[in-house]
């Protein structure tokens, strides 16, 4: 069951949770930020206008035209 105190008092627990226990407190506020931001950052590139990326080449692109031995490339 959760402390009283919490209940009766948040700010103040809060402060003292900063306080006393800054590891706990900033893991908590650190891993509460994440989903928040999962959902407001997309929105947000979206109207600033950055879209999606173009999409990464799986292949060397090959060049059209006439194949030339390489430079200082003897027969």
């Amino acid at each position: 069951m959760a402390p009283v105190q919490f209940w009766s008092t948040p700010g103040l627990y809060i402060k003292w949770a900063a306080r006393n226990k800054p590891a706990i407190f900033w893991s908590i506020v650190v891993g509460s930020v994440g989903p928040v931001m999962a959902l407001v950052v997309p929105p947000i590139r979206a109207r600033v206008g950055d879209g999606p990326r173009a999409q990464i080449p799986l292949t060397y692109p090959i060049p059209k035209g006439p194949r030339s031995p390489p430079s200082g490339y003897e027969d």
